[in-house]
């Protein structure tokens, strides 16, 4: 007995979404104020729950502050503060993807939550080491020519 196999579908046979079915996604962000809201909601959930986000916030911080204090160049700054940006950018993810992970295992254990979790978690971790290099690197000549200038 051999059985017909369907072919794969192709863009002229796929299904038609229907207009009702999308109603309601554009209720979500019905403009670009209330996406920026909901944006800004995930930061404040970030930064009022999560201990790394505020840590990597303060560092970032304190950062850009020593470079501005120590008369860095403008792009100098613009780089501490791309990098510092990219681990607050992967800290957010981190969460995001920490949450899913959450809501779909609800209270169990599984091994691909776990890979889930901590490749985002290290994703965060490379991305806060490069930083810490780069501003290592841009920071402390200067910081040292202050301290041994001051002796």
């Amino acid at each position: 007995m051999s059985q017909k196999i369907s072919p794969p579908p192709t863009p002229t046979s796929l299904p038609k979404i229907v207009n009702n079915e999308r109603e309601f996604s554009w209720k979500i962000a019905s403009n670009l104020f209330v996406s920026f809201k909901y944006a800004w909601a995930g930061i404040t959930y970030s930064f009022q729950t999560q201990r790394n986000f505020r840590i990597h916030t303060s560092v970032c911080a304190l950062a850009i502050a020593l470079g501005v204090y120590l008369h860095l160049q403008a792009v100098e700054i613009a780089v501490i503060g791309i990098t510092s940006g990219l681990v607050l950018a992967l800290e957010l993810l981190n969460t995001a993807i920490e949450s899913l992970v959450d809501l779909t295992v609800k209270q169990t254990y599984h091994d691909l939550a776990k890979i889930a979790k901590d490749c985002a978690a290290g994703a965060v971790l490379v991305s806060a080491l490069v930083a810490v290099l780069v501003a290592a690197t841009l920071l402390l000549p200067p910081l040292v020519t202050l301290i041994i200038s001051a002796l």
